[in-house]
């Protein structure tokens, strides 16, 4: 029973995304969904609140799944330069991947009432924790210069990765997003090194 219900709940995560991204959060109806999923309207009701609840899942959902690649990737990395680089080359190459859920996460978000940004961020805190975590290891092993304001550099991190992204939806995919992995890293770490 549990997984059937998984599975629908899995389904109406990834038409939510299909739908989203074709026609917007506001342009979007629940029936859209439900009809996308293959399930009946009444059923999106068994596992979600309101059309909001479905965004602010989604983006709990499958930034939860990108936090737990972050977190593998940078525990398999040996220093905190190579963490930084395994965030960008994870970031960049899971949102090329899928570009439709690089445009919910990028452009929807930017469009949301406060609330629900303010929802949504919760799922983005454990990323910004994680890339708060790389900055205090490499300022410990030495690498990163001692001083170094954490949670700004964090957020100017998130901030410039998150922008390179939207930067690459808005002129419509026109060159590879992973392309832009080592200018972006040598630019993060020139700015972090002593």
């Amino acid at each position: 029973m549990i997984s059937k219900k998984s599975d629908k709940f899995e389904r109406i995560i990834d038409a939510a995304v299909k739908v989203f991204a074709k026609t917007g959060y506001h342009g979007s109806q629940v029936s859209k969904i439900a009809r996308e999923a293959g399930v009946a309207d009444g059923t999106i009701y068994l596992y979600f609140k309101s059309k909001e609840d479905i965004l602010v899942s989604l983006f709990r959902v499958r930034l939860g799944e990108l936090v737990a690649k972050f977190k593998a990737s940078v525990e398999s990395s040996t220093t905190a330069d190579g963490a930084i680089r395994k965030i960008c080359e994870l970031h960049f190459t899971e949102l090329e991947r899928s570009p439709e859920l690089a445009y919910v996460t990028q452009i929807e978000l930017r469009q949301s009432s406060f609330e629900l940004r303010k929802a949504i961020g919760q799922a983005l805190k454990p990323y910004i924790q994680l890339i708060e975590e790389v900055l205090v290891q490499g300022i410990e092993e030495g690498i990163f210069r001692q001083g170094l304001d954490v949670k700004l550099a964090r957020l100017l991190i998130f901030g410039g990765i998150d922008e390179v992204v939207t930067s690459w939806l808005i002129s419509g995919r026109k060159y590879s997003l992973s392309a832009q992995i080592d200018n972006t890293v040598e630019f993060y770490l020139r700015a972090l090194k002593p």
